[in-house]
């Protein structure tokens, strides 16, 4: 399989296109995978009963125990998945390729496409400053489409406010749901991510994919720079070598609290670089839940 880089994917034009092109290399990873998912899962043995389903007996516990035994399936009701996309200006920023913004849309697009192709449903919520707006979970090819396009038109603006989106999607997501959060968590509120892990406690399953360009990694700067803050006014001229060591020491010390406040709520974290392959991020995301689930 070959895997879809950043690079690749700023060669396709549009989020539907871009996010076929990852749907087929996640289905490709998962065919060549012995841990496929499956809508129905085995789940125990059950001695006949007169009324149970024949079609369930299991024959080769027949002839091992001499009894009938019924096989006991669980079945899992439809899932529904909310992509909730941080689109604050910060998320416009790119050292090459594709932007923190394009990959979010790119896996949730890949997302929803996965999600509806096994007959689930799949909504939308995107967030910038305190404006939240979104798209209720539905299953319908028609639906798909309206969400790709969605996708399609948004553009980087305001400022990232995890709280208020937290607040939104406690107010409008009223059922159990699959919450997939699509960021770079610079949010200068201190409660922010916080806020949107309470939606755990709430009996959502959540996953938090934590976006990060290659240059935030790396702060590659050795002349004097003029850095502009995305979201506001600020302005900082300095010299990077002078600060560069302090800086990679916040952003771990960031990175790591991140992580660390994903596992103490019990939600999955991807730490996503916008330049590595983006199938190869879903199809981590999709095995760890798959273990998970054994």
């Amino acid at each position: 399989m070959q895997l879809l880089n950043a690079q690749t994917l700023a060669r396709l034009s549009g989020v539907k296109l871009r996010a076929r092109a990852v749907m087929e290399g996640v289905l490709s990873g998962l065919h060549k995978s012995p841990h496929q998912g499956q809508s129905v899962e085995f789940s125990e043995h059950k001695e006949y009963a007169p009324g149970d389903e024949l079609r369930h007996l299991d024959w080769k516990a027949f002839g091992k125990f001499d009894k009938f035994y019924i096989k006991r399936f669980e079945h899992e009701t439809n899932l529904r998945a909310v992509m909730l996309i941080d689109a604050s200006a910060s998320m416009g920023y790119s050292s090459g390729g594709l932007s923190k913004l394009e990959v979010a849309k790119v896996l949730a697009g890949t997302l929803a496409y996965l999600l509806v192709r096994q007959q689930d449903a799949a909504g939308l919520a995107v967030t910038h400053g305190s404006s939240c707006s979104d798209l209720p979970p539905r299953s319908a090819a028609g639906h798909l489409t309206t969400l790709l396009e969605t996708l399609e038109g948004l553009s980087p603006q305001g400022t990232t406010d995890l709280a208020a989106a937290a607040d939104h999607l406690a107010e409008k997501v009223t059922r159990r749901s699959l919450l997939c959060v699509f960021s770079d968590l610079f949010d200068d509120r201190p409660d922010g991510l916080r806020r949107l892990l309470q939606l755990r406690a709430r009996k959502n399953d959540l996953a938090v994919f934590h976006l990060v360009d290659p240059s935030e990694l790396s702060f590659p700067f050795d002349d004097p720079t003029l850095f502009l803050s995305m979201e506001d006014e600020r302005r900082l001229e300095v010299n990077p070598r002078e600060i560069k060591q302090s800086y990679l020491e916040e952003l771990g010390a960031f990175l790591a609290e991140s992580r660390k406040a994903c596992a103490e709520a019990d939600v999955d974290y991807e730490l996503v670089r916008t330049d590595e392959p983006l199938d190869s991020v879903l199809l981590r995301f999709l095995a760890r839940r798959q273990g998970r689930r054994r």
